[in-house]
């Protein structure tokens, strides 16, 4: 058996998530882990990395077709506008514009390799389902691609 003919069960029955649904799991996802992090090292670190890359690929193994885009998309925008309500609160940080954006520059600094490799995988994924789609010769799955 080869690991291109290994099916997988998806924990969800029917298509999937609808893009709605990938984003607002990937924004929890993002927002649990990040709190979690924050209360305990007052940063963010490892764990929120990690946060980032399971909201990337759970949103490309969750999602029904159509959500890639998405998937692309809203871990970045969960992950600033978490930084807008944690940093402030949990993170012991302050609403003074200077330290309110020094910390939020060290936080995006310290998960930037994650975020990038995270989001490079994700949008290759959009481009790789879009030239499929247009394609019409083509008709084998990302999966098998892959």
């Amino acid at each position: 058996m080869s690991i291109n003919n290994l099916q997988l069960n998806k924990p969800i029955k029917g298509p999937g998530l609808t893009k709605a649904g990938v984003a607002i799991l990937q924004f929890l996802t993002i927002f649990f882990f990040a709190a979690i992090e924050l209360l305990f090292r007052n940063s963010y670190g490892i764990i929120t990395g990690l946060a980032m890359w399971i909201a990337f690929f759970g949103g490309t193994y969750l999602g029904r077709k159509g959500t890639a885009y998405v998937n692309a998309v809203a871990p970045p925008i969960s992950l600033l506008i978490a930084s807008f309500i944690l940093m402030p609160t949990v993170g012991g940080g302050s609403l003074r514009p200077s330290k309110f954006l020094l910390d939020l520059i060290a936080g995006l600094a310290a998960v930037s390799f994650y975020l990038l490799s995270g989001a490079a995988v994700a949008w290759l994924i959009w481009y790789k389902k879009e030239r499929i789609k247009s394609d019409p010769r083509s008709d084998e799955s990302l999966s098998s691609s892959l």
